[in-house]
């Protein structure tokens, strides 16, 4: 709706804006879908005709959520820059949408934060009643991983810069400091990519490397699908479709962006810091010889 009462069939006035039939949600759940029955093929080595599927199907599903992004984020940029069909109104049902949309997230890395604990707070005998598991070859926490916490927390920073920017009406001000915010986005992915090339534990190897690589990787797929919702910012910022009224693009983008900021916050205290140097041993309770955790390595 712009400036004008939208009508219904019964011609009584409302100040909602509805919305127009979109095959969008459909199509996005069938990519979510792939991406998540590739991920399981790939887990399991799953093969077809004799040949193992790899993460063709991880791949199939991220270049299907992308289209997704591009074409349902350009019917909604279209309804408000083009029709003006955002009303404060309609602009508080999607804060609502974000919020509530963050919210299944954070349970989502609950799951993730659960098994890791329980994994750490109750060590079985398959890893020798110790954690982190003797066989393990952890992780410094003050190597890599602390550059990849200060290159999201100065993210965190810019992201907020660009806020500001935008809320005092200085366009070119802002879309750099989203270019910055999606370029250190960038960086933390490249350096991820590194430290799991470089890593002495594989996927499949107990319960540390799951926990791992499944809560960081995550993370990781959090980050890559926020650095292209503000690389999509930036250039609406370029063309100037930000205004201090009207802004909530960008406010949902640095919402989640902070969010990804702080779940990064709980994976490395967490998982590199106390996972990694905070040895739990309770071998000696069964009446077993206490044993060392592994060295940082």
């Amino acid at each position: 709706m712009a400036d004008t009462i939208e009508y219904t069939t019964t011609g009584k006035p409302h100040p909602y804006h509805l919305v127009r039939p979109s095959i969008w949600p459909l199509i996005g759940a069938l990519a979510g879908g792939i991406i998540a029955a590739g991920a399981l093929m790939f887990m399991h080595n799953t093969e077809l005709g004799g040949v193992k599927i790899g993460l063709k199907g991880v791949y199939v599903g991220i270049v299907a959520i992308l289209l997704v992004m591009f074409f349902w984020w350009k019917d909604v940029i279209f309804e408000s820059i083009t029709e003006n069909a955002h009303n404060k109104i309609t602009e508080t049902g999607l804060r609502y949408g974000m919020v509530l949309f963050i919210a299944s997230e954070i349970m989502f890395f609950v799951a993730f934060f659960w098994a890791f604990f329980n994994g750490a707070l109750y060590p079985t005998e398959a890893i020798g009643f110790v954690w982190p598991p003797q066989t393990v070859h952890v992780v410094e926490p003050f190597g890599l991983p602390f550059l990849m916490t200060m290159i999201l927390l100065l993210s965190g920073c810019t992201v907020t810069w660009a806020h500001h920017a935008i809320l005092e009406n200085h366009q070119k001000e802002a879309a750099q400091a989203i270019g910055i915010t999606a370029l250190l986005g960038v960086f933390f992915l490249g350096f991820q990519i590194y430290e799991y090339a470089h890593v002495h534990f594989g996927f499949t190897e107990g319960i540390y490397p799951s926990t791992f690589f499944m809560a960081t990787g995550f993370h990781g797929f959090h980050v890559f699908v926020g650095t292209v919702f503000l690389t999509v910012c930036w250039l609406r910022a370029r063309k100037g479709h930000f205004t201090p009224q009207n802004h909530f693009g960008f406010e949902a983008a640095a919402w989640y962006w902070h969010f990804v900021d702080v779940v990064w916050l709980f994976l490395f205290v967490a998982i590199y810091w106390w996972g990694n140097t905070m040895g739990i041993d309770h071998s000696a309770l069964l009446g077993n010889a206490t044993v060392s955790p592994p060295a940082a390595h």
